[in-house]
């Protein structure tokens, strides 16, 4: 595994409705994340709402998996396993209270925390899937307790909040990354829970607050109290569509979407600067649909903290919002008018650092938090070495910047923090650590023939007089 034996190499994959993004992340035995690598791929009709709809997203993401591992930092290593980012409009948390009795005073274990744990997740309908347990609260002998651990009683009880989400979703990720491309899936990771953990503070998860993923065709809602998530909600509208509704001013949705990021603004026409629209846009016309389609999900926002049982004043820590559409000029300006709460924009502040110097921190908040999140988990490698001769060495990768966020969270996250067992269980009921070297020909990774390897067999055929100058290419 490289020069330092303790490394480790975790690979996270992000596939949304918009693109896929892939980062490598390089773990060293302090637990700081080096994001060594990141690539992404647009995608168009393939994934709506979290759950993929067509398998050939796999051509995309093979695409991301060979300039990944071109990367000076991972080349010549070949990618064999991913954490693998869930979202969308199929999940849901909910929140349970679970007990148990014990026949004499006695000690609370790690063990007894994961019964309870178990018992949190068989509360679950059938016909979904759980992803992830995360401890509310816990009560020894009825009295509150922040951590069990070492105390005793004859009770143990907590409130667990359980995410889950349909089956489907995990299917789709199992066919197009395990069985089209022979790279097996380490984990599924909650990617709000997941980004929220990795960008909020301590005290604002502790005082109460909102994280929101404005994406592309769906926005994510967490809330936070008390240290730990009490509610999750994904909403099925996104930038996009603010996109197509500038297409019914007879733009292309390219055009549509291009106009949207250069002039388009939420906030109303009183507070926007006219320009003169000498390129034939229609400043005034065009963000009138921005405001009213921005105006509509910032307040399906603020609808959410009622549904959680909560007035806004229960979140002091205010909004905290990553993804795409926070991008849009004016729109968390007024998110905060009509929240009256302070905003701000979602960045890294565990210990991350950014050697691919390509990416910002927060525009790529998604794919970063997957890998942060694994690297908490029981230690696994996703990539392989491989034997390259000289003449094979492939060019690429990029001299990155260096980045580093100190993590103000003195109690640290609980996302990935599971016991061992327990997250082994939850993560890896489908699948066994396969072999460390794979035989190529057992699961053949699908990638097209170098510029290199074409000009070697056009050559080769023209030694041979019978070549077909159209035969090899792609």
């Amino acid at each position: 595994m490289g020069e330092n034996s303790t490394e480790r190499y975790i690979v996270a994959f992000e596939i949304g409705s918009s693109k896929i993004r892939g980062a490598v992340g390089v773990v060293d035995n302090s637990g700081v994340v080096d994001i060594v690598a990141t690539e992404e791929e647009k995608l168009t009709d393939k994934v709506r709402y979290g759950c993929i709809q067509n398998v050939e997203v796999s051509n995309a993401l093979n695409r991301v998996v060979e300039r990944l591992e071109a990367y000076p930092r991972v080349d010549p290593r070949e990618i064999t396993g991913a954490y693998v980012a869930l979202g969308g409009r199929s999940l849901n948390i909910r929140q349970t209270d679970v007990k148990i009795s014990l026949p004499a005073e006695t000690e609370i274990t790690r063990p007894l925390i994961n019964d309870l744990m178990q018992k949190a997740a068989a509360t679950i309908e059938s016909d979904r899937d759980v992803v992830d347990v995360v401890p509310v609260r816990f009560t020894v002998d009825n009295k509150a307790q922040n951590n069990p651990i070492g105390s005793y009683g004859q009770e143990l009880g907590a409130r667990m909040s359980v995410v889950s989400c349909v089956p489907q979703i995990k299917r789709m990720l199992r066919r197009v990354i395990e069985e089209r491309l022979g790279i097996d899936i380490r984990g599924y990771i909650t990617r709000p829970l997941a980004e929220a953990e990795m960008v909020l503070t301590g005290d604002e998860r502790r005082l109460g607050c909102m994280f929101v993923d404005f994406g592309a065709e769906t926005t994510s809602v967490a809330i936070y109290k008390g240290g730990a998530p009490v509610y999750l909600a994904t909403l099925p509208m996104g930038s996009r569509n603010i996109t197509m509704d500038l297409c019914s001013l007879n733009y292309t949705e390219e055009r549509a979407e291009d106009i949207k990021i250069s002039v388009g603004n939420a906030l109303t026409q009183d507070a926007v600067r006219r320009r003169n629209p000498a390129d034939g846009i229609d400043y005034t016309e065009v963000n009138n649909y921005v405001h009213a389609r921005a105006d509509e999900i910032a307040a399906n926002i603020m609808a959410q903290p009622e549904y959680a049982g909560l007035r806004d004043t229960d979140l002091p820590g205010g909004i905290v919002i990553t993804g795409g559409g926070a991008r849009l000029k004016g729109f968390n300006e007024l998110l905060s008018q009509q929240s009256k709460m302070k905003v701000r924009v979602g960045a890294p502040t565990a210990s991350v650092r950014i050697s691919d110097g390509s990416v910002h921190g927060s525009e790529a908040v998604d794919v970063i938090s997957i890998v942060v999140a694994a690297a908490r988990m029981p230690e696994t490698e996703c990539v392989t070495p491989v034997e390259v001769s000289d003449d094979e060495s492939r060019p690429g990768g990029y001299a990155g910047l260096y980045h580093d966020d100190e993590d103000d969270d003195e109690g640290g996250s609980r996302i990935g923090k599971l016991d061992d067992d327990f997250s082994e269980d939850l993560n890896g009921k489908h699948r066994k650590e396969k072999e460390k070297k794979r035989e190529k020909e057992e699961k053949p990774r699908k990638k097209g023939a170098s510029i290199f390897d074409n000009l070697r067999t056009r050559i080769t055929n023209l030694m041979r007089d019978d070549s077909d100058w159209g035969a090899d290419e792609e």
